[in-house]
């Protein structure tokens, strides 16, 4: 029944009292109809047309009960045929990546993008997770470019729906050798080697923190893609192919998402070897690049100043002249909309650089609120946010896993006398901030016992 139409009362023929009238018309119909006590069918005395009026005045009364029980537990009702259909459909979506044509295959991969990245489904996936993780692996094996993109960033929110527990870390071990083998693939689709590095960063961030043996593997498969943009030997930088610069963006703020896991041992060799190489190619003639890059520059010298308050680059000024330049950039050959980007991202890490300040950033979801007060904090809300796109203020409303990154604690359960009561700003903050630093002193303990493995 359509919901428009369920629990209308006082509308035309659904009153009570039409309801009792129905019911005689149905008992005296049947009493017309029953057979004599001779055996004899009594005479009904009604025309085809009376007949019909009885049928419908049934259906009508068991339509009416029918809204009169869900009215009382309709939510209820409508939530769990939701689900079944939900499932329903999820099921056929599975299916559908084991079928022989690439097109149906498309279609269950991207249902089941935009379901993952809008449905919180951890139950529904428990049992079924090994068979959709052996579909994804079969299609990033034997599948064309695009089909390889759609299954890697599946792998990716596959990963955010089972968390951070024994499941996902049994679907990360069968994925990331194929993810890592179509990555470093310089023959494989551009978009597919794209993909596979941001599935690469998300899951190996969700799945495999612990791990310090899948940390190091993944992320020195990301360096070997980015590096490649990197000054040769005699300091000039490589010529870029059509395609490769967001390949390298990918890979890089994949890698930095990665560098927030690793110990401060691991720490002192990345900023010694990195963060001169990262400097010279903000020269790069991509913007998107250049921006990617600045991010990253900024939140290594966010690690390093979380591990020494004194850190410092050797060649700081010279960055700092690079940063003003990029900041302030007017060329003209440049669009427009790209110049201004530029320049508001690079004027935020020049005055973190300068005077550890940063320009905080305030995301809203229901009635609950997170601050990015932080370049690691940014890149990691910006990792789930180009994977779920438009799903990422559900999931951090419902996903536990996403609470428990941004220390928001359990999914709230609000009445509407709790919607009502507003939070001060202040205070929304504090919290915050405390429970942030709280899971990033949790995190550090497991720096600590990785750096022993590393």
């Amino acid at each position: 029944m359509p919901r428009s139409k369920k629990g209308k009362r006082g509308g035309t023929g659904s009153s009570k009292g039409s309801l009792r009238q129905e019911v005689l018309q149905l008992q005296l119909s049947k009493t017309a109809l029953r057979p004599g006590r001779n055996g004899v069918k009594g005479e009904s005395g009604v025309s085809d047309d009376d007949v019909a009026s009885d049928v419908l005045s049934c259906y009508s009364s068991t339509s009416e009960n029918a809204s009169i029980q869900e009215e009382g537990t309709g939510e209820v009702v409508d939530e769990q045929t939701a689900q079944e259909e939900t499932e329903d459909k999820l099921k056929q979506c599975i299916d559908n990546l084991m079928d022989k044509s690439a097109k149906t295959r498309m279609a269950g991969l991207e249902s089941l993008r935009l379901a993952f990245s809008s449905k919180v489904l951890y139950d529904f996936l428990l049992e079924r997770r090994l068979t959709i993780s052996d579909c994804l692996e079969r299609s990033l094996r034997k599948g064309g470019g695009e089909e390889q993109a759609a299954a890697a960033t599946v792998c990716a929110l596959l990963c955010i729906q089972l968390g951070g527990g024994v499941e996902g870390e049994e679907g990360f071990k069968i994925l990331r050798p194929i993810l890592s083998s179509i990555l470093i693939d310089s023959c494989a689709s551009l978009s597919a080697r794209q993909s596979c590095a941001r599935a690469l960063g998300m899951c190996c961030y969700v799945s495999a923190s612990d791990d310090a043996e899948d940390l190091l593997k993944s992320i020195g498969n990301l360096e070997s893609v980015f590096v490649g943009a990197y000054p040769l030997g005699d300091g000039t930088l490589p010529p870029v192919k059509a395609g490769t610069p967001a390949l390298h963006s990918a890979a890089l703020q994949s890698w930095a998402l990665l560098c927030t896991l690793c110990p401060a041992s691991r720490i002192d060799s990345i900023l010694s070897h990195h963060l001169p190489r990262l400097h010279a190619c903000l020269e790069s003639s991509d913007v998107n690049f250049r921006i990617a890059l600045g991010e990253t520059i900024a939140l290594l010298y966010e690690l390093g100043r979380d591990i020494d308050q004194e850190f410092e680059y050797e060649k700081s000024e010279a960055l700092c002249d690079s940063l003003k330049s990029l900041a302030t950039d007017g060329n003209k050959h440049r669009a427009k909309n790209d110049r201004r980007k530029q320049r508001s991202i690079f004027r935020e890490v020049l005055q973190y650089i300068e005077t550890d300040d940063f320009t905080e950033e305030k995301i809203q979801f229901g009635i609950e609120t997170i601050y990015i007060d932080g370049w690691m904090r940014r890149r990691i809300y910006y990792a789930f946010k180009e994977v779920l796109e438009s799903g990422v203020r559900h999931q951090l409303q419902f996903n536990p896993l996403l609470r428990d990154i941004f220390g928001l604690g359990p999914p709230l359960i609000l009445d509407a006398t709790v919607k009502a009561t507003k939070i001060s700003r202040t205070e929304r903050h504090l919290f915050n901030s405390a429970a942030f630093k709280a899971r990033t002193k949790l995190r550090n303990k497991v720096r600590d016992k990785r750096a022993d493995v590393m």
